[in-house]
């Protein structure tokens, strides 16, 4: 009886222990666009300090395709354990409202994903080429009304995160422009540097060194505060226009996992986003960490989904 005893014991405690490590295998990072951009700014710092605290590989693999359709719907697909992690962007349901226009069904669904965090949330900036004479929001919208609708904007692509929010601030403004779509934020940027178009937006770590060399104008930030590099760029809606939106960056694991293995994974998410490593990383290329767990995530990402899907079904089908 006393073996026994000691053997149930002995069996409790190892599951306990079990339970209690995670990760206990590598963890994936899965990057849904290809090398570059917002959300590998964040997951390669993110998986440097995760390996060290964690003591587990975390490489970050891209999986690009499907304005990030494609590696959202590997992550939605692995199996509920938190060692798959998806670092996106607001396209987690740009595509979904985008496909909803056209009767397209989306290759995952939002209650296969499971937020974790959100790590940054961005203001987007409205710029222009210096060659257009304006010097704030209501001198272009003025300019451009005059030019009934020849004035342009560049995007990163249709429904996409430049796009979408530039359709926003049209459509407040009760403006038309002939939109340029490219085939990414890079492509877009590189059309205003040329004097191609009159106007574009993106992240602040995207355009502050053109805005810096004086090689493009800020209007405006889409962020209800004025962003900490550019603190002389007022807000849309300080300047009279109704226009709010973010290039935010968040983990998200797939969803069903249990609630003890989703605790240990937000606290480590968490600790690694508290990192002074992981911080500077941002900071250096003046991103601003805006950490948000869980629940006060899913109270951000809601209030800006509507935003956004709003946005999406204005522009329509084009």
């Amino acid at each position: 009886m006393k073996r026994l005893l000691i053997a149930a014991a002995c069996a409790l405690a190892g599951a306990a222990a079990h339970a209690q490590d995670f990760p206990n295998k590598a963890m994936t990072i899965v990057v849904p666009n290809p090398p570059g951009g917002m959300n590998q700014i964040h997951a390669q710092p993110l998986s440097a300090v995760i390996e060290r605290l964690a003591k587990q590989p975390a490489p970050v693999v891209n999986r690009p395709g499907g304005t990030a359709a494609v590696g959202t719907a590997f992550v939605a697909n692995q199996p509920a354990d938190g060692h798959t992690l998806l670092i996106t962007t607001p396209n987690l349901y740009l595509v979904i409202e985008k496909d909803k226009l056209y009767g397209i069904k989306t290759p995952f669904t939002l209650s296969q994903i499971q937020p974790v965090a959100l790590m940054s949330s961005d203001p987007l900036i409205m710029v222009v080429h210096p060659s257009v004479p304006a010097k704030n929001v209501k001198e272009f919208i003025a300019l451009a009304k005059g030019q009934k609708g020849t004035s342009t904007f560049s995007s990163s692509g249709p429904y996409g995160i430049t796009h979408v929010p530039m359709a926003m601030f049209l459509d407040a403004a009760g403006l038309k422009m002939r939109h340029v779509p490219t085939t990414g934020g890079g492509p877009a940027i590189t059309q205003l540097l040329g004097g191609h178009v009159d106007a574009t937006g993106g992240g602040p770590a995207a355009l502050y060194p053109h805005i810096v060399a004086g090689k493009m104008k800020p209007l405006a930030s889409f962020g209800l505060k004025r962003h900490p590099a550019l603190p002389n760029v007022p807000t849309f809606k300080e300047q009279g226009v109704d226009a709010e939106a973010y290039l935010w960056v968040g983990v998200f694991t797939t969803a069903g996992l249990p609630e003890k293995n989703l605790t240990q994974l937000r606290d480590l998410v968490r600790n690694a986003a508290a990192d002074p490593a992981f911080k500077s990383a941002l900071e250096k290329v003046k991103v601003v960490p805006n950490y948000l767990d869980t629940n006060d995530f899913k109270v951000f990402f809601d209030a800006d989904y509507k935003r956004m899907a709003k946005a999406v079904q204005s522009i329509g089908k084009l």
